[in-house]
């Protein structure tokens, strides 16, 4: 049994609010425990220059926490006059991932950025990023066909991120805050739905782990990544 009584392969409990915030043409909030992100999704007419008379969109994310989203205040990067290194590292991860659920062609040559601003931060707060910006992401995108500007929907895969880790000696499926913390190996991974590895974020915190361990851990990610694609699809109502 687990600091929080879950069982090791167990989810948090899993909550997702869809057009929470009324603006976007997509947005969700998504709490995963005592983690808590809103995740916004904005449709720009526009590209980045490379992408200019290609016929092709882009999809691309920023990332942030509130001061006191944590146990103490951190100070906004606006006062420090540069952005926090950690914040660019996760929402090049969030970028790189999302990419892959949007056919560009289809989406023509429009942008679409993907904001995820952390309300309340218990561990795992890039991994429901990537998960809750997916849905954000989802849902702009149905709404460019609502609206007539595209023809179909440029999703062509669904896309969520979940953290495994050794804590304890024992492999254990979304590991909250004191988990991650102490946890002897440390896992973020980003799949599809059709199976799929996006990105591995694997690291041996206090110790080494073997080939074994990195299957163990990597079938718990399958398997918690399906059970968040169903999630998904139960918000979306597909």
């Amino acid at each position: 049994m687990r600091k929080d009584g879950r069982e090791q392969a167990q989810l948090r409990p899993v909550n997702m609010i869809k057009n929470y915030i009324i603006h976007p043409e997509g947005s969700v909030l998504i709490e995963m425990g005592n983690t808590k992100v809103i995740c916004n999704a904005s449709v720009e007419e526009s590209v980045p220059p490379f992408k200019k008379m290609s016929g092709e969109g882009w999809v691309t994310a920023e990332y942030s926490m509130l001061p006191r989203a944590t146990n103490t205040r951190n100070k906004r990067d606006i006062s420090k006059g540069k952005q926090n290194a950690r914040s660019v590292e996760i929402q090049r991860l969030i970028g790189r991932s999302l990419r892959m659920a949007v056919d560009f062609k289809l989406l023509g040559e429009r942008t679409i950025t993907v904001d995820c601003d952390v309300i309340q931060a218990d561990g795992g707060t890039r991994t429901a990023s990537i998960t809750g910006g997916f849905v954000a992401l989802y849902l702009a995108c149905e709404k460019l066909v609502e609206d007539g500007v595209l023809e179909k929907s440029p999703i062509v895969n669904f896309v969520s991120a979940i953290s495994v880790g050794i804590v304890d000696g024992k492999p254990c499926l979304d590991l909250c805050y004191v988990e991650d913390s102490s946890a002897e190996v440390d896992m973020n991974v980003v799949m599809t739905d059709k199976g799929e590895f996006i990105e591995l974020q694997g690291t041996g915190e206090n110790n080494t782990f073997g080939m074994d361990a990195l299957n163990e851990l990597l079938a718990l990610a399958k398997a918690g990544n399906e059970e968040l694609n169903k999630i998904q699809r139960q918000v979306l109502g597909v």
